[in-house]
């Protein structure tokens, strides 16, 4: 068509073209990139790393295969954004921190809580877990719908057959264009016993579910500080949880202190009712007392006076061991004097 051929321009109001483009992208990134089915809880991305999962047999019983494979798979058949972006969705599916039940069973280095980073695709292993076979289960069957991929030399299933509420256990948080989600993730036997209830009772109301899902079940633990987020969110769907963690401290033992604990458990092995004898309180009364190393201390610095045996007539020679004392029992070379 030349410049000046003007008879294929069509004339159209600049709001209404920009109105209905944004419609369009918005909507293409709502149900295939940001959001989850609510039939089965999964994002395109990763409904797709599932099913290219099932297409190499990795099931729980069988080996693990390499995440590079697993990535140039899913890129390669399903989902053309390239393994790179692929990578940190199934680490996220194998993290037991963030999947409340992981549909991934990882092998090797998949990050931690704290922000570490994973390894590389080329040294990390992964398969099913046997949730996510559930998920996959009757697949073959043709028991959804399918549709072509990207290049069109396969098909890929519009969603999973499942049985698995995996919206409701997992959870899922997802920002796309005017709008968001996110779902806490509950305990798998509080949702089934819902799910029961619901089925044998059609008009069951929010308050009648909330005695068998009493609120949300974090993978992290914690303490949920009130009740009324949670009634919130399940009768209005909106609503603010308020997490509390719950911390132990442990105080650091210096070099010396750690040192005579374990001289003391290594004391308390051997002769459990002398050496309690010798390291109770009362023995502080003997100050005058020779002093003597316990049965099997490694350290000649922890004089132990002995309750009991203290002597007015202390004399500044070793003394023969007591009849009444442990085989391993000994008067001390080094230690003060009466």
């Amino acid at each position: 068509m030349s410049l000046n051929d003007r008879t294929k321009i069509v004339d159209t109001n600049i709001e209404e073209e920009m109105k209905t483009s944004y419609i369009d992208y918005s909507m293409s990134v709502i149900v295939s990139r940001a959001l989850p089915d609510v039939r089965d809880g999964l994002k395109p991305s990763q409904r797709r790393i599932l099913v290219a999962m099932n297409d190499l047999n990795l099931a729980p019983g069988r080996g693990y295969r390499k995440c590079a494979k697993i990535a140039g798979d899913t890129s390669g058949n399903y989902h053309p954004h390239g393994e790179a972006v692929v990578y940190p969705t199934l680490v996220r599916l194998a993290q037991d921190w963030v999947m409340r039940y992981p549909l991934v069973d990882g092998q090797g280095n998949f990050g931690s809580i704290d922000g570490d980073a994973p390894a590389a695709m080329r040294y990390t292993e992964a398969r099913l877990t046997a949730l996510a076979v559930e998920m996959l289960a009757d697949l073959e069957k043709r028991t959804v719908d399918f549709r072509p991929n990207y290049d069109e030399t396969r098909e890929e299933p519009t969603v999973l057959p499942g049985v698995l509420p995996n919206l409701l256990v997992n959870g899922c948080s997802g920002i796309a264009v005017g709008m968001a989600t996110e779902v806490p993730p509950h305990n798998l036997a509080e949702v089934c016993n819902a799910i029961a209830h619901v089925i044998e009772h059609p008009d069951a109301t929010p308050a009648q579910l909330m005695k068998l899902v009493h609120g949300p079940d974090f993978p992290t633990g914690g303490i949920i500080y009130g009740t009324q987020g949670i009634r919130d969110c399940y009768t209005t769907g909106r609503g603010l949880i308020k997490v509390r963690a719950r911390v132990q401290v442990e105080e650091a033992w210096s070099r010396s202190r750690s040192r005579s604990r374990s001289t003391s458990r290594r004391c308390s092995r051997r002769s459990p009712s002398w050496c309690a004898r010798a390291r109770s309180p009362e023995s502080a009364t003997c100050a005058t007392s020779p002093t003597a190393t316990g049965c099997g201390s490694s350290s000649s610095s922890r004089r132990t006076p002995i309750r009991g045996w203290c002597s007015t007539s202390c004399s500044s020679t070793p003394r023969s061991r007591p009849p009444s004392a442990p085989s391993c029992w000994r008067w001390s070379t080094t230690g003060p004097r009466c």
